[in-house]
């Protein structure tokens, strides 16, 4: 399991960095907010940290289902033989889906969640590329509370298969792993780039990587599974 733990480790740092920088959404609020309140650095820290656990603990909340499910099927006799083959075959799968789905996403004009800032205020709101303007009424102030709750609710789904594949060996050191390098890497992700937006550093084009944010992590998690059954990581 070495290096099957070392392709996971390695998927989830990727994932994590990916995920939150294509992101803007992951940053660019609170660079805003602590520009137009005048918050130090120890309070936009402090609720960006809170932001990114609650993002993360969502997930974790969705996948320990997959846990579950995992456990129970390696509870059967008849699934020892091929669980490594399964796992393995099973991330590849839910890998190309997610690609899949994602570039179904980025092409299908669906409504989806944007900040916008007005009179050093952050607003939340949905739209389709090509909708008129988005009126006053329509959208959300964003205040800290609002903030947390937009990440609660906004889980980060390729957490999900990777705790899916750790669950199938029933190691809780392995699943904790993965948990931990994804909460860490995802925090440090955030607040680095939320620090390089305060102190004025400007980003690569990640508005519109954004819109393939869903589409680049299934393709981690697919190539993560093509790797362990073609080459045994």
């Amino acid at each position: 399991m070495t290096t099957e733990i070392g392709a996971l480790t390695f998927s989830a740092i990727t994932i994590s960095f990916l995920h939150t920088v294509t992101g803007p959404d992951h940053y660019l609020p609170f660079i805003v907010l602590a520009r137009s309140r005048k918050w130090s650095l120890y309070k936009t820290m402090t609720l960006t940290v809170a932001c990114g656990l609650g993002h993360i603990l969502s997930s974790v909340l969705i996948g320990a289902l997959s846990i579950v499910f995992s456990w129970q099927l390696a509870k059967l006799e008849w699934f020892q033989s091929v669980r490594g083959q399964f796992s393995s075959w099973a991330l590849v799968l839910f890998g190309l889906l997610y690609l899949a789905w994602g570039i179904w996403k980025a092409y299908a004009n669906r409504p989806h969640k944007h900040f916008d800032i007005y009179d050093n205020d952050v607003y939340a709101y949905e739209h389709r590329h090509g909708d008129g303007a988005v009126y006053p009424q329509e959208r959300i102030k964003v205040t800290p509370l609002v903030l947390f709750a937009i990440f609660v609710m906004g889980p980060s789904e390729p957490l999900i298969p990777l705790m899916f594949y750790s669950g199938i060996y029933q190691s809780l050191a392995e699943t904790g792993i993965i948990l931990a390098v994804f909460t860490i890497f995802t925090m440090l992700t955030m607040a680095g780039m939320v620090m390089l937006g305060i102190y004025g550093f400007s980003f690569l084009p990640t508005t519109n990587l954004n819109r393939y944010m869903h589409a680049i992590s299934g393709a981690v998690v697919a190539t993560c599974g093509a790797g362990m059954v073609l080459f045994g990581w």
